[in-house]
């Protein structure tokens, strides 16, 4: 359903919002949200996302994986690559069909998530610092609800460019 965003406040509000919000998408990926220390920059987005999915959804066939990323199959499998060569992924036999390939994350993939995770929590932290708790959850939950928005806008019939997703 398309809307005239004239109707719905001001255009210069509006204006601001997506002037900033392509601000935070080059700087997020400038910085790569990287974190601080010798861990800064030191694992891109992609292989972040697919990380994390792994540990908190546990070992997964790449369908799977690609369908909980919102990702195509062959997206998926080209991000695992790098991943399983440098041994942060395994792959594996499925336990019921032992022809099917299961992805998990390694015990060297779950250390270098935790040493990139406690990296950003420091970068969160520190351009927090001066926020109040009740800032901080608001600016979360209101990112979590527009990540939800645009989530639900590519997976949308018909929108140009829902195949490309930001964990691509």
């Amino acid at each position: 359903m398309s809307m005239d965003m004239t109707t719905v406040g001001d255009t210069g509000l509006l204006d601001t919002l997506q002037h900033e919000v392509a601000l935070f998408a080059r700087r997020a990926e400038q910085t790569r949200l990287g974190g601080v220390g010798q861990v800064r920059n030191s694992m891109d987005r992609a292989a972040y996302l697919l990380l994390n999915r792994l540990d908190r959804e546990g070992p997964m066939g790449v369908k799977a994986l690609a369908a909980s990323m919102g990702i195509d199959s062959s997206t998926v499998t080209r991000q695992v690559a790098p991943l399983v060569d440098t041994g942060l992924v395994k792959r594996t036999s499925h336990p019921e069909d032992g022809r099917a390939v299961v992805l998990q994350l390694s015990p060297r993939g779950q250390s270098r998530l935790e040493e990139v995770r406690s990296s950003r929590r420091q970068l969160m932290a520190e351009l927090t610092h001066d926020w109040a708790p009740e800032e901080r959850e608001t600016f979360c939950a209101l990112l979590t609800r527009f990540n939800g928005a645009l989530s639900a806008r590519m997976s949308a019939p018909g929108v140009p460019g829902a195949d490309q997703s930001p964990a691509s």
